[in-house]
């Protein structure tokens, strides 16, 4: 989502000749980091050419069909990525409850990752919420921590980590 995102307003920019108010970043910043959980878990498992051949279909599939809702609308797909990642934040929350504390390195990749996705919901709620059209409401604050957790995600983490 954030490559289709990033490259839209990055073509939209081009073709309008205005600026972008400093989306662009924010969301290959986040297909990145995307491209890195997959690696990540790619390492941990070496898949065969079947599973291979299903991603390359899903990815073209939903590439094709998330660029033309986005290009339909902005805020829609920001906020349909933001209830993804909100799965995203339960469903590493689960498996980290269910992993044996002495598998640490496993526990603290699934850590990482879902503390990426719980930013990534963030953004794409706030970003859904600021408008196609708004400067970015994150690029003032990129080199700041990001807003603290809710009580509801904050409880989430605290009992994730308890565990």
């Amino acid at each position: 989502p954030g490559m289709v995102a990033g490259m839209s307003r990055h073509m939209k920019s081009l073709r309008t000749m205005q600026r972008d108010h400093g989306w662009i970043h924010t969301l290959l910043s986040e297909a990145e980091n995307e491209r890195m959980h997959l690696l990540t878990f790619l390492e941990l498992r070496n898949p065969g050419w079947i599973f291979r051949a299903f991603v390359l279909l899903g990815q073209g599939v939903f590439f094709n069909a998330f660029f033309v809702t986005y290009l339909i609308s902005p805020t829609i797909c920001h906020r349909f990525v933001g209830f993804l990642e909100e799965e995203a934040v339960i469903t590493y929350t689960r498996c980290l409850q269910e992993l044996d504390a002495d598998d640490a390195m496993m526990k603290d990749v699934l850590l990482a990752v879902r503390a990426d996705e719980a930013t990534h919901r963030q953004v794409n709620h706030k970003l859904a919420d600021a408008g196609s059209d708004a400067p970015n409401p994150f690029i003032t604050r990129e080199k700041e921590e990001r807003d603290p957790p809710d009580e509801k995600e904050q409880d989430e983490i605290d009992t994730a980590n308890k565990k």
